[in-house]
């Protein structure tokens, strides 16, 4: 009995990847920036269009939403997260691939039991949880301000 343990361990060890904790932490850094980077570009440019900050900051996400689905859709996506790991899932591009990838996952079973009940099955709990967070703190702030613990 203990030898099998022992082949198992060997096993499990010989068959485990092995990855570079600086390795991956480079290539996240990496695709982070090379992410906010394209941000920073989009605002820029849509700057020099003649736009507002807000409205150019509001086309720059819509811009970023949509190269993130387009990427889901035609698969290139997973291949950039299973380079950059972390750096591509920056909260905008990575939470409009959890719901394009669960949409396309799911089609098949239809428009409302497939994509419809399917769609947020990733990106539902972040947005429940966001929701009630920024409630709770709202609670909060209106408390601080009712009792006078905040300015006005």
């Amino acid at each position: 009995m203990e030898i099998e343990k022992k082949e198992y361990g060997t096993y499990v060890k010989e068959i485990t990847p092995v990855h570079s904790t600086v390795k991956n932490m480079l290539r996240a850094f990496l695709a982070g920036g090379a992410v906010c980077t394209i941000g920073q570009a989009c605002l820029g440019l849509y700057g020099t269009m003649g736009m507002e900050k807000e409205t150019a900051a509001a086309w720059t996400t819509l811009t970023l939403i949509a190269a993130s689905v387009l990427l889901t859709g035609l698969g290139l996506y997973q291949r950039i997260v299973k380079f950059a790991g972390a750096g591509a899932l920056v909260p905008i591009t990575g939470f409009a691939n959890s719901v394009a990838a669960a949409a396309i996952e799911y089609r098949s079973e239809g428009h409302v039991f497939g994509i419809g009940c399917k769609i947020f099955t990733i990106a539902g709990p972040v947005i429940l949880y966001g929701i009630f967070a920024s409630w709770a703190l709202g609670l909060v702030y209106w408390m601080g301000e009712a009792l006078g613990l905040l300015p006005h």
